[in-house]
């Protein structure tokens, strides 16, 4: 099974991209094909529905995405909703997704956002017929103890990712 985590914070110093990073780490050790896309270490084009098709790196990343089992955006929250990059990173890459599940691991500011996720998460499931894990991972500076996750969290990610995986091979089966 071939899984894609697409980290598209723009902030050296995201928490997502930590996110990202751990579950990279995680699933490389559990015979998963496993590729990151960090988003501010790619240049794609904003999508403009006709040229940016042919720009080279997008052509590039289409066929990891294609090449896709499953698809975990890892993401920062800012204003209540995902980022500019990761909604230009479906623009581009939507129809490439189709019938795949999606799955969201979100860093924010603070807690009250913690429904932010759900428009981006319905444009996915209505537009481009993703499947998505219910259960997901979000979290604030307080959740974490230096560059580790509290154990309550880090309980909840090992339970996103378990779920995840397990719930992509039930859809490929």
């Amino acid at each position: 099974m071939n899984i894609l985590i697409v980290s598209s914070s723009l902030n050296p110093e995201s928490r997502s991209r930590e996110l990202a990073k751990m579950l990279e780490a995680k699933y490389r050790g559990e015979e998963l094909e496993v590729t990151l896309i960090d988003l501010q270490a790619i240049q794609l084009p904003f999508c403009d529905g006709g040229a940016a098709y042919g720009d080279p790196v997008v052509q590039a990343t289409k066929q990891l995405v294609e090449a896709a089992d499953a698809v975990a955006f890892a993401g920062p929250i800012y204003v209540y909703g995902t980022n500019a990059a990761q909604k230009n990173f479906v623009e581009l890459f939507g129809r490439t997704m189709e019938g795949k599940l999606a799955g969201f691991l979100c860093a924010a500011g603070g807690a009250m956002s913690y429904m932010a996720i759900m428009p981006f998460a319905n444009a996915l499931m209505l537009d481009f017929r993703m499947m998505i894990l219910p259960r997901f991972v979000y979290v604030t500076g307080s959740d974490w103890d230096g560059d580790a996750l509290k154990p309550e969290v880090a309980k909840r990610f090992v339970q996103f990712s378990d779920d995840f995986v397990a719930t992509a091979k039930k859809l490929l089966a």
